[in-house]
């Protein structure tokens, strides 16, 4: 989705020092330098990112289409596009992706749950014992 298409702007900020009780929803970008306790959600009729950056720190659910993390997070993470975990990002909880880049140097404290391929792309196998 994201990688020859133009990613969606940034429009939102939550600048280091600042500190959030409650859930976030926001629309095509995001970028988090400071504290997030609540869930962090993007709309779902358009191409989302969310930056979670080296000084943040969010305890919540993470939904956008393209997550890139370099921070904290306590809570699951869900990337239906991408994920990308850069060398000092902290997780603490599952996550749940299309596609992972993850640096060295970066840590996960749950389960790596990638997106399941549609089952109904595959023949049904039926056994030879089956057949009359």
């Amino acid at each position: 989705m994201f990688s020859r298409k133009k990613q969606p702007p940034i429009k939102s900020l939550v600048a280091q020092g600042t500190r959030i009780l409650g859930d976030v929803h926001f629309a095509e970008g995001m970028r988090i330098d400071g504290e997030v306790v609540g869930d962090i959600r993007a709309g779902a009729d358009q191409p989302s990112i969310l930056v979670i950056s080296e000084s943040a720190r969010v305890e919540g659910t993470v939904h956008a289409d393209h997550v890139i993390i370099n921070g904290e997070v306590i809570g699951p993470v869900h990337a239906p596009e991408l994920l990308e975990l850069q060398p000092k990002a902290r997780i603490t909880g599952n996550i749940h992706y299309k596609a992972l880049e993850m640096h060295q140097g970066a840590t996960i404290a749950g389960q790596l749950c990638p997106t399941a391929v549609l089952v109904d792309e595959k023949p049904t196998l039926q056994l030879a014992s089956n057949n009359p």
